[in-house]
């Protein structure tokens, strides 16, 4: 492969989004939607027994307003300070798996991947080089940029008389190499935010959780022989709002990043399948 054609298939490869400027802003609208959604004070109802408690909880609103209300909004938000962390946890997996499905739908290229595969064995087993480089600029996918190369390095090496056999054979395999080498990065990109919070996502929410219990076991220890009911019910229900924010979070991360890393992993295989059959054709032919 050529420097200008290195730059160019590098150029294709750069775009997506840039986790260090998007994540900061998902944080921030995470932390918005707790705040002015979840925590909109028509999600409350008055609740005079909880006067006293709630204003040391939650100092942002009446104590009379922080008893949640017939909605399921300030039930959420009653699950204290990790559930703006894990809301934010959950916005971050959603954009990156439509930025992922996006990217991937694009790396797949036009028509029937296993439609393309054949059709270029075909063209190959009839030495039809040409035809199969044309048939890359039409698929303008990742597997169609890897082979467009190895095709290209092919037809190179076909009129080369300055090398041997073996020796243009181990050339036409590095190309096809450097290729998908550099494909790689445009398909993988980001796959790293969805692992990560598969595993984050749970463990910030067992924090929670912890927390949840703490609250609900010091208040079980505040009231002596007579515990406050409701002081208990809330810490067991800020542990709960946790646990299942963080699971569900984990859950769908876990989930989508398996998909897309069996549809990398396919357009891999496509690839390795079409580059043998590359060298076997050159080794037919030439």
């Amino acid at each position: 492969m050529n420097v200008s054609n290195k730059e160019q298939v590098v150029a294709k490869n750069v775009g997506g989004l840039n986790p260090a400027l998007i994540i900061p802003i998902l944080i921030l609208v995470g932390v918005a939607i707790y705040i002015f959604i979840l925590g909109n004070p028509g999600n409350f109802k008055a609740d005079p027994r909880l006067d006293g408690l709630m204003s040391v909880a939650f100092s942002d609103l009446e104590a009379k307003e922080l008893h949640p209300g017939d909605g399921f909004m300030g039930i959420i938000y009653m699950g204290g300070p990790i559930v703006p962390i894990l809301i934010s946890f959950m916005i971050i997996v959603i954009v990156f798996s439509i930025e992922r499905a996006l990217a991937l739908g694009k790396a797949s290229g036009k028509g029937n991947v296993d439609a393309f595969v054949l059709n270029i064995r075909k063209l190959l087993n009839q030495n039809k080089i040409e035809e199969a480089i044309e048939e890359c600029d039409r698929q303008e996918g990742s597997v169609g940029n890897v082979v467009r190369e190895g095709l290209t390095t092919y037809k190179a090496l076909a009129h080369d008389t300055t090398l041997n056999k073996e020796q243009k054979m181990v050339a036409l395999n590095k190309a096809i190499e450097e290729a998908t080498t550099l494909e790689m990065p445009m398909l993988e990109k980001n796959m790293m935010i969805l692992s990560t919070l598969g595993t984050v996502a749970t463990l910030v929410a067992l924090l929670g959780t912890v927390i949840g219990m703490i609250k609900a076991f010091s208040a079980l220890g505040a009231g002596g022989g007579t515990p406050d009911s409701a002081a208990l019910s809330i810490g067991i229900s800020e542990a709960l709002i946790n646990t299942a924010l963080g699971i569900g979070t984990s859950a769908v991360a876990i989930i989508l990043y398996n998909f897309f890393t069996s549809k990398i992993d396919g357009l891999t295989f496509k690839i390795d399948e079409i580059a043998m059959s590359i060298q076997q054709s050159f080794a037919e032919f030439h």
